[in-house]
């Protein structure tokens, strides 16, 4: 006997087309908050005007702290007041330039 034969033998003949089981995996998709810390530290290093650029890199650090565990809300939060307060410190240190 053929060793396949042997095998076939033992275990049986394919049978026919079971039952196809399938299992559907969601995932969330990333949802992509910027936290603008280049901006803020381009604005902390050149356009500091009253400590604006600092202020806003701590709330780029907050805001990329959030996304970290997961907290897209506070991340938003956070990243929306660093982007307010880079546009505060690039105009008024231009203008003061």
């Amino acid at each position: 006997m053929i060793k396949e034969e042997h095998e076939v033998a033992i275990m049986g003949a394919p049978q026919g087309p079971g039952p196809v089981v399938s299992t559907v995996v969601n995932i969330q998709p990333e949802t992509a908050v910027p936290d603008h810390i280049v901006w803020s530290l381009f604005n902390t290093l050149f356009f500091n005007f009253c400590c604006l650029g600092f202020v806003a890199f701590a709330y780029s650090v907050k805001s990329r702290d959030r996304k970290m565990v997961n907290d897209v809300i506070g991340a938003q939060s956070y990243a929306s007041t660093a982007k307010c307060l880079n546009i505060a410190a690039l105009i008024l240190g231009l203008l003061g330039t």
